[in-house]
């Protein structure tokens, strides 16, 4: 692998980011040296981290593993997020693949432990930290549970990011399917450890993490640009936990800043209704995936269209936790309505608590995407069909 740190091979890395990897391939490999297939992995690797991993791209002498580790690891965005959650002295990762969240757990924590079982990954991930001028990481190619055996102290926190590629079932969700299964260990990570921050699948359903885990404190849906990235959940065991209410927290990093909503999971909120008023809100990936929905119609003082609808609306405009939108017409999903009004328009197009798809509805009435025009294909309070037209705020 070292061998890869040769300035002429890291001209030509550097010089092919952005090109199309099968029309390298075809090429004479100009470095009869090395593997052509690690040079190409290498190209193809760093691509995929030039938004990614901005800090890793633009150092350099780093070395890339495979394409599918780059796009498992956290990005920078998150591993940063998580490292302004939690802080202390000593954290150990049992699951530390590329390093990303080690390395922003460096920024707050005094050590930090980065176990690999794979002792190449390990290797290079060491090698990234030295050029990454990180010098309180230290990095163990085994097992995490036989470091924290071996180690045999207590740490501030324990951060675990289970392998969702089961070898035996494939690709899984749930927890008690992943490697390891945090379900049957939890008990003896807590020895060593009372605080544990455990990364989940973006599509995990929060639902199963309250049965599949215990001890939880917060729960935390991550998402970039309004896509769900991250399902975190935070397991504390002490008494004061156990007595509290647990308390989701939503946050969306967008280029235009941070969105956040939290709420208690168990509250009384109940939600308003009533038929679409001046604007309209639709809220963004993260808090969709909370299921918040009745403490959102609480919180902002907003209606709800209907209880399975999850769009909101009021008289006044206000900041939100998502899309906001001005209603400029509210048709009734009927032929000679949608004919005057949509057929052979241009509009972007979203359903919800509709029974026809996107896709239906474009081919149905021949409306291109596109365009300043918003429609909110949907249900109303009355439990008739509407479609809400509006132009984006």
């Amino acid at each position: 692998m070292k061998s890869l740190l040769n300035q002429h091979i890291q001209d030509f890395i550097n010089k092919n980011i952005n090109q199309d990897i099968q029309k390298l391939s075809l090429q004479k490999n100009p470095f009869p040296e090395m593997d052509y297939k690690v040079i190409l992995n290498q190209i193809e690797a760093k691509t995929k981290a030039r938004t990614k991993l901005p800090t890793w791209f633009e150092t350099d002498n780093i070395i890339f593993p495979s394409k599918i580790s780059v796009e498992q690891t956290s990005s920078e965005k998150t591993a940063k997020y998580k490292s302004e959650l939690i802080s202390g002295k000593n954290i150990i990762d049992l699951t530390g693949g590329f390093g990303v969240d080690c390395y922003y757990f460096s920024k707050v924590f005094e050590n930090v432990i980065h176990c690999e079982i794979n002792t190449e990954l390990s290797e290079i991930v060491q090698h990234n930290f030295n050029e990454l001028k990180t010098n309180n990481i230290t990095c163990f190619p085994k097992d995490g549970l036989g470091v924290l055996k071996e180690l045999n102290q207590k740490f501030d926190w324990i951060y675990i990011d289970p392998s969702r590629r089961n070898d035996i079932k494939g690709k899984v969700v749930l927890l008690k399917d992943c490697l390891p299964d945090v379900t049957s260990l939890l008990d003896e990570y807590l020895n060593y450890s009372d605080k544990i921050l455990i990364k989940t699948s973006p599509i995990y359903d929060i639902s199963v993490g309250l049965s599949e885990l215990k001890y939880i404190k917060n729960i935390h849906i991550i998402s970039l640009d309004n896509e769900v990235k991250e399902v975190l959940f935070e397991i504390e065991k002490s008494p004061k936990v156990e007595s509290q209410k647990l308390k989701v927290k939503t946050i969306d990093i967008t280029q235009n800043g941070i969105e956040k909503f939290d709420f208690m999971l168990d509250n009384d909120d109940v939600a308003t209704y009533s038929e679409p008023q001046q604007y309209l809100y639709e809220p963004n990936a993260s808090v969709m995936k909370s299921q918040g929905f009745d403490s959102v119609s609480k919180t902002f003082n907003l209606n709800k269209l209907h209880k399975h609808s999850h769009l909101y609306t009021s008289d006044k405009l206000i900041d939100f936790v998502g899309r906001r939108f001005e209603i400029k017409q509210i048709i009734p999903y009927k032929k000679s309505e949608l004919k005057e009004f949509l057929q052979n328009k241009k509009a972007n197009i979203t359903t919800r608590n509709f029974p026809e798809t996107v896709a239906q509805i474009r081919q149905k009435w021949k409306i291109s995407d596109g365009g300043n025009l918003y429609c909110f294909f949907t249900t109303d309070i009355k439990n008739e069909k509407i479609v809400v037209i509006c132009e984006k705020i």
